[in-house]
């Protein structure tokens, strides 16, 4: 049974992971190594129930209750040391996800399940480092956590059932939707949806449309609620990078290949909403 969950990482991702745990009345530890990080997590949580609270979502009392079920904390062994269920929600970098996983493996119980929530990475290789892989499983939220009921369930090679059962329902207790897939480069969601962005770029480099007619046209004539670029943009253009590396990696296809224009604007800073600029610019 899941009593208490460890969030590892207090980024966009994290914070949100802790507080849709913390609204269903999970104890949460939210672990960051930046102090700074977590007062910034601490206050955008508070922010996104106060925005819930004014639109009458949520009662007053569940906003206080909701942030006293989360505590955060600069120390990950003594905070993971009685957790049920471990997310890892850092950055999506193969070997910084590896050194924690392996990190986790000698500071958690036996028995709890460490789950990464990475959108690309195999979960097979992660759970290489670590003692009894049969515990690690991929639990991909979409963005933003608060809102998005999709949570995309990865089963790695040695992945065993009670994991996949224990995190399923876990995750409809907190009233999202698991969808489970199967451990190949980029699961479904990034497979299919990161290619389109690439191609929006393309066209964009190749100058078929300006920024404005291709996501106008995705919107209008695709039903999509935003448009591919600017979808980027609120993914982060580093983190498109990342996973379009990790699909032409595992599928050795070039259709899978960044563009070029994705490639210079990432090393250029222009990482999208989190930077002020990416395809379109934003007030920080």
């Amino acid at each position: 049974m899941i009593e208490k969950v460890a969030v590892i990482g207090a980024g966009t991702m994290g914070n949100g992971i802790a507080q849709v745990f913390a609204m269903h009345q999970y104890p949460v530890v939210l672990i960051d190594i930046s102090s700074k990080q977590l007062d910034l997590a601490m206050s955008t949580i508070a922010q996104n129930l106060d925005r819930m609270l004014f639109k009458n979502r949520i009662s007053s009392d569940m906003k206080i209750a909701t942030l006293l079920k989360i505590n955060s904390s600069v120390d990950l062994a003594p905070s993971v040391a009685d957790a049920d269920l471990v997310i890892e929600a850092v950055s999506e970098n193969e070997i910084l996800k590896q050194n924690i996983l392996q990190e986790l493996s000698s500071l958690c119980a036996l028995e709890c399940i460490i789950a990464s929530n990475t959108s690309s990475i195999s979960i097979t290789k992660l759970a290489s480092k670590v003692k009894n892989p049969g515990r690690v499983i991929g639990m991909h939220f979409m963005n933003p956590v608060p809102v998005m009921q999709l949570v995309e369930i990865i089963k790695g090679h040695k992945t065993n059932k009670q994991t996949t059962q224990l995190v399923t329902d876990v995750t409809k207790k907190i009233g999202k939707i698991p969808v489970e897939v199967h451990d190949y480069p980029g699961f479904i969601s990034n497979r299919i949806l990161m290619p389109m962005i690439n191609e929006a770029i393309w066209a964009l480099h190749e100058q078929v449309g300006t920024k404005e007619a291709i996501d106008s046209i995705m919107k209008l004539g695709m039903a999509h609620p935003m448009g591919p670029l600017e979808l980027a943009d609120f993914i982060g253009l580093d983190v498109c990078l990342s996973i379009l590396h990790v699909l032409h990696a595992g599928f050795g296809n070039p259709k899978y290949a960044p563009c070029p224009l994705l490639v210079n604007m990432v090393n250029a800073g222009l990482l999208g909403k989190k930077s002020g600029e990416g395809f379109y610019k934003y007030a920080l």
